[in-house]
């Protein structure tokens, strides 16, 4: 069986448990096959980030065209985009496309660090309106204005509650005309929640590659996470990373 064909839009983790290096093992793992356009190069651990450098947009045009005019995709993730100017080329590029689009919305990584200014936020505007779904966590909804203001929208978003306090994590799927659909599970007890967003994200495109419906997509790819924060291998010194390799 030909695997789904996801591409992902985002930024590099030199440490491997986010962005890019986090898509493309849990697209693996799910069974898709994973391409990349890299909006941005960061020096990071699970510690922080320390250096950070967007790709020129040209060279992010070139890397989505490179894979959409040859091999194709069956469905996009976008997350970390590095600069205003990429963010409103990858709307352009993506618009009309006609597959399943997810966008993480990333503005700040887990150990706190800043990965969008002001402009950039100001352009996810264009992207929401594109994209299938979008996935922010509890800084990120209260950043795009809250409930009220995606529901002005009209888009149909992932509110994530992994950040909010509490022993159950509750996310809930709002799709404009069907309502509110909400999961809850328990609270894993886990230091190792670096890259949790990016693998939710690009599970779900995965599974919506492979022609599940929304609300199914979310659920499975709740699960992967989990399953993958449950085996994570304990490394680094700070925010590690989960155990995509363990999740079968």
């Amino acid at each position: 069986m030909t695997p789904p064909r996801i591409l992902s839009i985002a930024g590099s983790d030199s440490s491997g448990g986010a962005g890019i290096q986090a898509d493309i093992k849990t697209i693996t793992m799910l069974g898709g096959y994973a391409m990349t356009a890299i909006t941005a190069l960061t020096a990071q651990n699970t510690t922080g980030v320390t250096h950070v450098a967007a790709t020129e947009p040209a060279l992010v045009a070139a890397q989505i065209d490179a894979c959409l005019d040859d091999i194709g995709a069956d469905a996009i993730k976008i997350g970390m985009l590095g600069s205003p100017e990429i963010a409103h080329l990858v709307v352009d590029r993506l618009e009309g496309l006609g597959v399943p689009i997810v966008f993480d919305p990333v503005m700040v990584a887990t150990s706190g660090s800043i990965l969008a200014d002001p402009a950039t936020i100001a352009a996810f505007e264009r992207l929401m309106t594109i994209a299938t779904l979008t996935t922010p966590n509890v800084p990120e909804l209260a950043a795009l204005g809250g409930d009220e203001a995606m529901a002005g929208r009209a888009v149909a978003y992932l509110a994530k509650g992994g950040d909010a306090d509490g022993a159950v994590v509750i996310d809930r799927l709002v799709v404009p005309g069907a309502g509110e659909r909400r999961w809850g599970a328990p609270r894993i007890a886990t230091s190792s929640t670096h890259g949790t967003g990016c693998t939710l994200s690009s599970a779900i495109a995965t599974l919506l590659g492979m022609g599940l419906p929304l609300d199914e997509a979310v659920e499975d790819a709740r699960e992967f996470v989990r399953a993958a924060l449950l085996a994570a291998p304990g490394l680094g010194k700070g925010h590690g990373p989960l155990g995509h390799q363990a999740v079968r």
